[in-house]
């Protein structure tokens, strides 16, 4: 392997010092010879140098790298997230590093160390683990944090949530305008916060239209895959749909957690030759860009997933400069959107 150029080698092959090099090949407004400019920046080239951003950060104690970790990328929605932190972090001149945690808490807080260690100043979070433990210590050694989606009970970090609450009850009393009276509901496992909430949402809009908690059957899934894979939303869908088809009385409508569980009910219900939203409405949640693209397309929940990633960017990035932020919270709001996948029925 060759070893990589530096601008020591640089200066040697000019006869010149380092410093010199340093500020040509930097743009310093130091006073060098066009000649001389001229020579560096060619050699440079000819030797296919980079520079060590590494090296510089440490002399400036200036990182303009920050880090986002994410459950995973193979969801549209986080990819969404990303666009947004990505397009404010490119407008102010910082790079971003990707972590995916594969809902694994602990590959989560291996992430979180391993980011600190490597001088990143800024942590754009959606937590799977939790460890209020150990981002308070990061935080008081230094580690500047904004936390998107899960809630932390850590004082003074940053947050970007969800009414996930408001979208649930949203979401059901949708469903109940338009005749139902009989809802399933299918959710990844409810060891998140956000799952917690949805759920929360969808039982107080049962009752505050006078309906019993009966008449939602609920699906919740026991687990996830020890070994996470971008089609367990999809495939977890299919399997509580299953079972909810198995129930004596079938729901007229299925809400699923998110849009891509959604997908999952649509298939299963497809697989049983039962016709959306004819025999079976079908709603998500999330608004991610494929559910307009389904047959048929998926009403659903909007969260601002792309505004949640600049927002997140801008927050932390405003820390990171020592701009004052108006609030340590911000509470991002829910939309409904119709869609082709939940029709109306006259009686429940």
């Amino acid at each position: 392997m060759n070893k990589r150029v530096t601008i020591h080698d640089i200066a040697r092959i000019a006869g010149v010092s380092s410093a010199t090099v340093s500020r040509v090949l930097s743009n310093s407004s130091y006073p060098v010879s066009e000649k001389l400019r001229e020579r560096i920046q060619q050699l440079a080239e000819e030797h296919h140098y980079i520079p060590n951003m590494i090296g510089k950060q440490l002399k400036t104690d200036r990182n303009m790298t920050i880090g986002v970790i994410i459950p995973t990328i193979s969801n549209p929605f986080y990819a969404s997230v990303m666009l947004g932190v990505e397009e404010i972090a490119r407008r102010r001149g910082y790079h971003v590093l990707l972590c995916n945690s594969l809902q694994d808490g602990k590959l989560e807080e291996d992430y979180l160390q391993t980011l600190f260690e490597k001088q990143v100043k800024g942590v754009i979070l959606s937590s799977i683990s939790g460890n209020s433990k150990l981002i308070s210590r990061l935080m008081k050694l230094g580690l500047q944090l904004v936390v998107i989606e899960q809630q932390l009970d850590v004082p003074d970090v940053l947050q970007i949530e969800f009414d996930y609450s408001r979208g649930g009850y949203m979401a059901a009393s949708h469903l109940i305008e338009q005749g139902h009276r009989r809802i399933g509901y299918v959710t990844a496992p409810l060891d998140r916060p956000s799952r917690r909430l949805i759920l929360q949402g969808f039982q107080e809009a049962l009752r505050a239209h006078g309906l019993s908690l009966e008449d939602g059957c609920y699906q919740v899934s026991e687990s996830e895959s020890p070994i996470y894979t971008g089609t367990f939303e999809f495939e977890n869908g299919k399997r509580l749909t299953r079972k909810l088809l198995e129930l004596q009385e079938h729901p007229t409508a299925i809400f699923a957690c998110n849009d891509l569980t959604a997908f999952g009910v649509l298939h299963e219900l497809a697989e049983h030759q039962v016709k959306v939203p004819d025999a079976i409405s079908v709603m998500g949640f999330d608004n991610i860009e494929f559910s307009q693209m389904v047959t048929p397309p998926l009403t659903t929940i909007k969260q601002p997933d792309y505004e949640m990633g600049k927002m997140a960017c801008s927050m932390l990035l405003d820390k990171l400069s020592d701009v004052t932020v108006d609030s340590l919270q911000v509470m991002l709001q829910p939309k409904l959107v119709v869609r082709e996948s939940v029709g109306k029925r006259s009686s429940g």
